[in-house]
């Protein structure tokens, strides 16, 4: 058993997770720990000897103090989890918050509401928001957003969030405000009950037939893992992928595709227009060309269609395109009046 001992006795010890941290004033918060490591632990790496230390915080948790500087020994810091404890040792952790553990919260920002009832709301994300908290954007995400406008959804996993859009991309999601409404949601995505349908531009040139279906495996990017890339399952892991595209008009300066999603992975339509040799406009980790007049990626969700979970309405829903996106294809003289 491993002996510890606060230091600093200001916080109170019943806490039993990060959740400790979450209140506004959550920056004065600290708790100072002394450990002493008994021969038991002799050779063990120094994360496993704190999740022991301090059982009610998790391993995430603790790991990230580790990598913000928080465990010292003999007043030097160490972030390695791997670094081996031996017995004797005195070890000093500072318990504090940290940028993950107060990233559920809620917080006050316009959302576009465009429907909602008891279940579920449909929102209608900005191009720029970012839908979960993650390094480097651990807050003024839709998730903080949902949580400011409902403190009911402190109770569900990732606020009622079922899908996501990229920060990038703009265009309807539906979320849900009950547990079961939620798992239904999931079911209807994984059974493909749920239509989702985007519209994007490239400045390259469509060719061949108006209507193409990319059916491609997508994985993760073994060359470059913060991409996605279409992979052979037979040498990479992934998961199956399919999107039909239709030309919906074409200009020498570039082409308006349709995109109809049959699954949803991550990167999906970027990958798959890449594999056409036509990458979205502005989307650059996926080769599309910059522009001052799309600054960031040309997709839009633009329509969402499922049947309600709980009263079994058939509902539909239609986005306008944004601002950005009406200035580029007035620019290039692309057409959008297509039949839906």
């Amino acid at each position: 058993m491993i002996i510890s001992t606060p230091i600093d006795q200001g916080e109170p010890e019943d806490s039993q997770d990060e959740s400790f941290f979450d209140s506004a004033s959550s920056e004065s918060l600290v708790e100072v720990r002394s450990l002493w490591v008994p021969p038991e632990f002799h050779g063990q790496r120094l994360d496993k000897m704190l999740a022991s230390a301090v059982p009610e915080f998790s391993r995430s948790y603790l790991q990230q103090l580790l990598a913000d500087g928080a465990v010292t020994q003999n007043g030097g810091v160490c972030t390695k989890s791997s670094t081996k404890v031996k017995a004797g040792e005195s070890w000093t952790i500072e318990l504090r918050a940290t940028p993950q553990s107060q990233a559920f919260k809620p917080e006050s920002m316009p959302l576009n509401v465009v429907f909602e009832d008891e279940y579920l709301r449909i929102i209608d994300k900005p191009a720029g928001l970012v839908v979960h908290p993650a390094p480097g954007n651990w807050s003024g995400t839709l998730m903080n957003g949902l949580l400011g406008l409902d403190a009911a959804l402190m109770d569900l996993p990732r606020a009622g969030i079922v899908h996501r859009l990229d920060k990038d991309t703009s265009g309807l999601m539906v979320v849900a405000r009950t547990r079961q409404t939620m798992d239904a949601l999931v079911k209807q995505i994984a059974a493909r009950e749920v239509k989702r349908q985007y519209v994007a531009v490239s400045d390259k040139t469509w060719e061949g037939t108006k209507q193409k279906s990319i059916d491609l495996p997508i994985g993760r990017d073994p060359t470059n893992r913060l991409r996605m890339a279409a992979v052979d399952l037979s040498r990479n892991s992934g998961k199956l992928a399919l999107t039909h595209f239709h030309l919906l008009d074409q200009t020498s300066q570039g082409a308006l595709v349709r995109c109809i999603l049959e699954t949803g992975r991550t990167h999906q339509i970027r990958v798959h227009m890449a594999s056409l040799k036509m990458p979205l406009l502005g989307d650059a980790l996926y080769g599309g060309s910059a522009n001052a007049l799309m600054p960031r990626q040309a997709l839009h969700a633009d329509i969402l269609a499922f049947e309600h979970p709980m009263t079994h309405q058939s509902m539909t829903f239609k986005s306008n395109l944004p601002p950005d996106f009406l200035g580029l294809l007035s620019a290039w003289s692309l057409s959008y009046n297509e039949k839906t």
